[in-house]
């Protein structure tokens, strides 16, 4: 049989990770006429292969679309809507200072278990409202894993749904084993607080390119995302479609390439800490649930302009999480040192604690640490500080039990009494000094 093969790249509007990328490149595939496929992500099109005299290039198209993708005129490039693009980056801008003003932007990237409670609740919003993405992506393999089966009239109600259940189980415990791991190898390859804050700029960065992918308004960023080896995603991809079982299926789709969920495993990178790490990804995979559960009607009711305004919302506050992130790590790092910021009063509730009383040419300073936040102190230039901390019962927290000042190389650990810290300043400035996870921040100004 002789085949008219003919090859076309094809301009894709509207793919916002990698596995949209595998997903149209899938179905393309298995289509009767079409004898190759490469979709590219990064460069937003595919390559086809096909029989021109059993399908043709519209119908090719056609497929491509009824996946919710778009397809763009030859030679031209999905088109950018300036107004668009500034509309989003105005919204951004403002939640992130709304956030900063109120003192809340720095509660959004969790130093720790401990009082962490309002970072892992937005953590949990972002998981319900990039949960449109995961139906989006799911295809008919996890659609048959979460519709509720026929009943015999002797099963339970708990038997209808126990494939939705165990195919959510499956991926909330994937993405808890896989945010440990990575929160395991933060804490091995951050050491210093100079590097947690080098670090925690990268995965800001990161984090903020990918937000930006998943808007899909630069479309050059996406050479940037980090990703999963190919033959690796088409091997989960090949596993995941021969398992019968919703725990295995659901296991697998915790290690497919996605835009939010790679965003969520560098915030679980950057924790540093396994448990913390495991923890975020825990409360992000609980806020896909109820999505997911509801699947099979869903799926159904949500139109396509209905999930791409929700993955707006979920794209923004993963660019908030990462200026969050890149703000904390700023704190941190040694860019910020002899940088004059003033420290946010509202969030930390710092108070200037002065009492300048020099003894045999050494300026003593007496303060009082808060459960909330670090005193704002001043000092001389020239002269030797003896900065004397008293820290009461219950004021040390597991924020705010480090104290790390850039400017002079210090990093104090807090115990109950007193504290003393020495230095002596050289130079005139305000300097700001941060908790060991730059949440908490307060200044030193020297005269």
């Amino acid at each position: 049989m002789e085949y008219n093969l003919k090859t076309k790249t094809i301009r894709i509007g509207g793919m916002t990770c990698v596995n949209c990328q595998n997903k149209i490149e899938k179905k393309l595939r298995k289509t009767a006429g079409v004898k190759g496929a490469k979709v590219r992500y990064n460069t937003g099109d595919a390559i086809v292969t096909y029989d021109e005299s059993s399908i043709t290039p519209e119908k090719i198209g056609a497929i491509i679309e009824s996946l919710d993708y778009s397809v763009l005129p030859d030679n031209e490039r999905q088109p950018t809507n300036a107004g668009r693009v500034i509309g989003i980056f105005v919204i951004i801008a403002a939640l992130y200072f709304l956030l900063e003003h109120f003192g809340v932007l720095n509660l959004l990237a969790p130093s720790q278990l401990a009082d962490s409670a309002m970072s892992y609740g937005m953590l949990f919003v972002i998981g319900l409202v990039t949960s449109v993405h995961c139906i989006a992506m799911c295809g008919g393999i996890n659609l048959s894993q979460c519709i509720p089966r026929r009943t015999d009239a002797d099963e339970s109600r708990f038997g209808t749904f126990r494939p939705a259940f165990l195919y959510n189980l499956g991926r909330i415990i994937s993405y808890t084993v896989v945010g440990f791991i990575v929160g395991a190898l933060g804490s091995a390859i951050t050491f210093s607080t100079t590097m947690q804050g080098v670090f925690k700029l990268i995965a800001g960065v990161f984090m903020i390119i990918m937000g930006i992918n998943m808007l899909g308004i630069f479309p050059w960023l996406r050479r940037l995302n980090p990703r999963m080896p190919k033959i690796f995603a088409r091997k989960i991809n090949k596993e995941k479609g021969q398992s019968k079982s919703p725990l295995i299926v659901g296991l697998l789709n915790g290690l497919m390439p996605c835009g939010p969920l790679q965003a969520m495993q560098i915030y679980a990178l950057s924790t540093g800490n396994a448990f913390a790490g495991a923890l975020s990804m825990f409360l992000f995979s609980l806020g896909t649930v109820p999505l997911m559960f509801g699947l099979g009607a869903v799926s159904s009711a949500l139109g396509k302009k209905f999930t791409a305004k929700v993955m707006t919302v979920g794209a923004v506050l993963v660019v908030v999480l990462g200026l969050s992130m890149l703000t904390q790590g700023w704190s941190l790092s040694d860019f910020s040192r002899g940088t004059p910021q003033q420290s946010n009063e509202i969030n930390v509730q710092n108070t200037e604690q002065n009492q300048d009383n020099v003894q045999d040419d050494i300026q003593i300073i007496n303060s009082t640490l808060s459960a909330r936040g670090y005193p704002n102190i001043t000092v001389k230039a020239g002269t030797p500080v003896r900065w004397i901390i008293d820290a009461p019962n219950g004021s040390i927290t597991g924020c705010n039990y480090m104290m790390y000042i850039s400017e002079y190389g210090i990093e104090h650990t807090f115990a109950v009494g007193e504290n003393i810290i020495e230095f002596t300043p050289d130079k005139a400035g305000k300097f700001q000094y941060t908790c060991w996870m730059g949440m908490i921040r307060a200044t030193i100004t020297v005269t």
